[in-house]
Parts: C-alpha cells; structure tokens; sequence
C-alpha cells in the first residue's frame, strides 16, 4: 500500500461546486445536509472574499448534531425544512436537498424522504467523497436540465430563432466571471447574436426550459459545461483566447448564427482599431523586445491554461516554462511540483492562485511577478473591466504585462544608499541619493572558474534582471578582493558574494 501526500488542496469537492450552480437560481432553496461548519464556508466566508457576496441566502445547513450522526440525519432535515417553512424561506421556490461529504459518510440517502416531504422536492447525492468541482459542477447542471428542463420541452421542436445564443458555464465561485462574461456577450451580440440565457449565473428553474429555445450554445469553460452543451443537442462553440482565437470564434459562431460574413467582417476590423488598439501600440513600442526574453507558468482551470498558452506563448512569443491545468493531467506538474519548480527557478511572470503566491514568497522570488488567475485565493472579480478572454482580454493582459514589465525594470535600478540624521537623539537612517559613483576605475582581473560561476548564477536570474544582477555581484566580488588585498577575484568570492544577495 502506497500513501500519496497532497499538498494545498487546489479544487473543492462536488458538493462545493454543486452548491455553486444551485445557488444562482432564485427560485431554488438549498438543504444541504451538513454541519453548520460546511455552511459557514461556502455559504458565507468564500463567497465573500471571492465573489464579493455577504452569503448564499438560499443555502441551509440541517446543523448534523452528535444524535443525528448515530439515529440519522432524517430528523435534522425535517426540522430545518419546517422552520424554513415557517419562516417563509420556502414561498416560491423549489426545494433540493444536496448530500455532503459528512452525511454520504454515514449513508444518509434522502431520495424517498424529500419526495414524501415534498413531491416536487429534489435530492441530489453530491458525491463528495470522490469527485472534484469540476465534476460537481457538470452533474449539477445535467440535473438542473433532466429536472427542471427536458420534462418540459419538446425534443423535437426547431429553435426559436437561427441567432438565439444561449452562454454555458459562469456561476458562483468561477474566477473572473462577471469580467468574462461581459465581453463575451459583447461579442456575440456585436455580429449580431443574441444572448437568449446565461446560465446558471443568470438562470432560474421556471427558465430552465428556455434553453432549448437557443440554435447555438457558448461554453464559457473548458473544465465544466460542455456536456450540457451536448445534451441540449446544438452545435457549441467555447468562449475564445487572444487575438487569432477571438477572430476564429467570431467566424465559427457567425456561420452558425447566419450572420452577414460582411458583418462579421466589420465588427473585427473595427474591433482591430478600437478594442486592439493598445495592443499594437504596445506591441510596436520600445517594451516589444522583451517579450521573446522572458518565461511565464501558468496554473490555473483548463480553458485559462490553454487560453492564456495559446495568447502569451503563440501570439506574444513569450517562453511558456510550464503550465498545470484544472483539473490535472497526469502529465502536469502537481502542487508538489510546482512548488519545487519555483523554489529551483522562478519564471519571470506566475499566472496562478494563492498557492503559487505563497511558494513564491517562500522562495524569495523578488523578481518573478505574480498576477492571480484562478481561485482559491482571496481574490474578487466582481467588475466587468479585468476580461482574460475575447479581445478586451487580450488588450487587458497586454498592459497587465507591460505594466509589471516597467515596475520590474524599476525595481532593479541601483540606488545608493546614504546614512542621514533622523533629528535630536533618533538614530541615523537611509535615504536615496543620486546616482552612485563607481567605486574604482581600475579593471580587477578574475580568475576563469570565478567568470564561469557568475554566469551560472545570471543564469538562474530573469533576463531583465541580470544586467543589475551582474552590475551588484561584480562589485560585490571586486570590493571583497580589494577588500583582502588579493590580485584577482576568485571563485570563492564569487561565490560570497552570491550569498550575499550582491
């Protein structure tokens, strides 16, 4: 027998991300039959550091108490379905119970209970124990159209309209949803779709059957939604990345819509000088040659990975040092992994979460910038300005780049520091000053092994830091010979002075 050891948790469980999709219907309360700990998390604590909501209104714990483990749960779920009701939490609304990793531990299966409690009533087994959001999420919204669409559609019925577009996927807890989302229908509509249900995040289940009504379905992710997406049994088509991916959609999605190709053709020409407009500029600027000089990892859901691969890596010409989808492959770096990848060797640029921030600041990576691209992390997205997708993305993580490109310029220009009275009985204290004067006109001579340990270790800084880096370990190395009286610098002055940060 094996013990794997996992380290910083990166996905929730199916009972997370089934939570997340129930909970974007307004005429659906959630029971989940839990432990009030379970509901402070989800329920109050993520969504606020995340999604910027206060709470779940529509989520209840059954408070499982010590009794409830040993006599089941039943009881607990009929009393808190009772002072729902009595509270009126339950006026027009449908009621779903959903299984929790404690309850499906003690095989508290409420299918016969819910439906003698209420007929229309719904329990969904989350499957917790063993399976991730991802999966959660899926079997989520495959239950929402078996229960609360299919039933009332019919099968055979033509779409409402050849233009009608229905966007799969942004719901609760999804990084940057509201962001991406907006440019997303920004582009749909701008060759003439139209937007017939965002769904879960703008869904109910009185307009579940809506659905159907849609000739072409837009899936926002690739880790979740596509098998709805199937089952409603139109053509789809997943949200674009970069530059050449957006316009490819914007041709695929007007094929299917039928719109004018002349349409089509003049939104992406305006789109080119407008909504692109920075990213030539910067592209033709002075900051252009850096992007074939650095690397970036990427660690986040499936569709941001090959997003942001095929805009960074394809199209910006940027290194990819390695990427780590969600959910994992397995031949993608684990959080294991990656944290001794960054401890090794930094890239310049970490798209991640909080768990690639925290390895970073582990390993003192100053010069490795960090920019959040998937959760958990206490991270809000909640405004439409921060798109990773569509051409707003790609002109959003085009200044994003530049931007930190300036500051880490800026943050390895030499300063000399000088010791200042602080006043009357304060200690002295350090100030910037002007420029520094070289501290020697003469040429120290190094020894070939002392040259050759040098260049190993600019090797292992990012290349916009190594002109500083090389400038601060030279003089270390010199000044420590001066220092000793020695001819030349050798190896282990070198080394010192490596050790000594420069």
């Amino acid at each position: 027998m094996t013990i794997q050891l996992i380290r910083d948790i990166s996905d929730t469980s199916s009972f997370w991300g089934a939570s997340w999709v129930f909970g974007c219907f307004p005429d659906l309360h959630i029971v989940c039959d839990a432990p009030i700990g379970c509901y402070n998390l989800l329920g109050v604590a993520v969504t606020d550091y995340t999604d910027a909501l206060p709470q779940m209104t529509n989520l209840t714990p059954t408070a499982i108490r010590e009794e409830d483990v040993i006599n089941g749960t039943a009881g607990a779920l009929v009393r808190t379905i009772d002072d729902l009701r009595g509270l009126g939490s339950l006026e027009g609304k449908r009621l779903l119970v959903i299984s929790t990793a404690e309850s499906e531990m003690i095989s508290a299966d409420h299918t016969r209970l819910v439906a003698q409690i209420d007929p229309q009533a719904r329990f969904f087994w989350s499957r917790s124990l063993e399976q991730d959001e991802w999966t959660g999420r899926d079997r989520a919204l495959l239950f929402a159209w078996e229960e609360y669409g299919r039933p009332f559609t019919d099968p055979a019925a033509a779409p409402k309209a050849p233009n009608l577009v229905n966007i799969i996927g942004p719901s609760l807890g999804c990084f940057n949803a509201p962001a991406d989302l907006h440019e997303v229908r920004r582009l749909i509509e701008g060759i003439g779709g139209v937007v017939n249900l965002v769904y879960p995040y703008e869904g109910s289940v009185a307009g579940t059957p809506r659905l159907a009504d849609a000739a072409v379905n837009v899936v926002l992710y690739r880790e979740f939604g596509a098998p709805l997406a199937e089952a409603l049994g139109r053509p789809f088509l997943f949200a674009p990345f970069g530059i050449f991916g957006t316009t490819a959609f914007l041709r695929d999605l007007g094929r299917l819509i039928g719109a004018d190709p002349a349409r089509v053709e003049a939104f992406i020409a305006r789109e080119k000088c407008t909504t692109l407009q920075p990213v030539w500029d910067l592209w033709r600027g002075p900051q252009s040659d850096w992007f074939a000089t650095v690397d970036c990892a990427i660690v986040a859901g499936r569709s941001y990975v090959e997003g942001l691969t095929a805009l960074l890596g394809d199209e910006l010409g940027m290194k990819i040092a390695w990427t780590s989808g969600r959910p994992r492959r397995p031949d993608e770096p684990d959080n294991i992994e990656i944290r001794r990848r960054i401890h090794t060797k930094a890239p310049a640029f970490v798209f991640g979460s909080i768990n690639e921030k925290i390895y970073l600041a582990e390993a003192n990576a100053r010069a490795t910038h960090y920019i959040p691209a998937t959760f958990p992390g206490p991270v809000v997205r909640r405004t439409t300005g921060t798109p990773f997708m569509g051409y707003a993305g790609a002109a959003n993580i085009m200044q994003e780049l530049v931007n930190r490109f300036y500051e880490m310029v800026f943050n390895f220009l030499p300063v000399e520091q000088v010791k200042v009275p602080a006043g009357p009985g304060g200690p002295p204290r350090a100030t910037a000053a002007g420029p520094p004067a070289p501290p020697s006109v003469e040429t120290m001579p190094w020894t070939r092994e002392a040259t050759e340990r040098l260049n190993a270790a600019l090797e292992e800084v990012p290349y916009l830091a190594r002109i500083s880096a090389s400038r601060s370990l030279r003089l270390a190395a010199e000044q420590a010979a001066r220092a000793r009286g020695a001819p030349e610098v050798t190896v282990d002055l070198v080394e010192a002075a490596i050790a000594q940060g420069g």
